[in-house]
């Protein structure tokens, strides 16, 4: 499948005369518990050519493609994700510590990865993992029985949550990293284990009758983590200059070097 993950960039670029950056797995198969029928998550960054930013209408900032063949791809102009970038857009944050690299071609993502800490709001991405947890929630576990790869919808976001109010930093893709946040509370750590077990093993789509504890845990956590997240001190928005140069020299560096 990575061959042909490659096959579609390369198609990609040439098709839409962009240069692709940077693409990365971004969905279950980065967080470490991909079920047999999980379909690849690929997200990328790419660059058009000089001219295209020098015109009086923008470009589409987007590519988005079909799934096929369990392959959903779709990718963000470079100028997109350097003004998201500012904002300490979370998607983007994981995307540039996705543990899975399909395409790194130019030092673009190691010089953004310098400058994330100086970027990064502890508050707005609390929020964002916030809002996830309670509107995955809202959806998928209010009734008496939840399919178990809905549970994963809510707790990671949660656990993500916690780990920027323990850390201060973002918090990292990968569930395991983040299940070590709760290796106290061995009784529900065995629950999600099992859980996480039934769902590699393909299990995900099946109906689980709801778990107390980790309902009780996610219910207590999200209702604690909106004051938490209420109370962190907001941040100034940094000054843009940095990414100016990082997007002027990366379109050198591609185009003309």
């Amino acid at each position: 499948m990575h061959e042909k993950i490659i096959t579609e960039l390369d198609k990609i670029e040439k098709s839409e005369d962009v240069n692709i950056l940077y693409a990365v797995e971004s969905g279950s198969r980065a967080w470490g518990f991909p079920s047999k029928d999980s379909d690849y998550d690929v997200r990328f960054i790419y660059t058009r050519r000089h001219n295209s930013y020098l015109t009086i209408e923008e470009d589409r900032d987007v590519l988005e493609y079909p799934i096929n063949d369990l392959l959903d791809i779709s990718g963000w102009d470079i100028r997109k994700s350097l003004k998201l970038f500012r904002k300490s857009n979370p998607p983007l944050s994981e995307w540039l510590i996705s543990p899975i690299i399909y395409i790194e071609s130019s030092e673009f993502t190691n010089n953004l990865r310098k400058l994330h800490s100086e970027y990064f709001s502890p508050k707005s991405c609390s929020y964002h993992y916030l809002s996830m947890a309670k509107r995955n929630y809202r959806e998928y576990m209010k009734g008496d029985f939840v399919k178990i790869k809905k549970y994963f919808y809510v707790l990671r976001p949660v656990l993500s949550c916690i780990w920027i109010e323990r850390n201060g930093t973002m918090p990292p893709m990968e569930f395991q990293k983040l299940l070590e946040l709760i290796t106290e509370e061995k009784e529900l750590k065995s629950e999600i284990d099992t859980l996480l077990e039934r769902k590699i093993a393909g299990e995900e789509l099946d109906m689980q009758p709801a778990i107390k504890i980790i309902n009780h845990f996610l219910e207590g956590e999200i209702k604690r983590l909106e004051s938490v997240a209420q109370n962190i001190d907001v941040t100034q928005k940094p000054p843009r200059k940095h990414l100016d140069h990082l997007f002027q020299n990366t379109l050198d560096e591609v185009w003309l070097g």
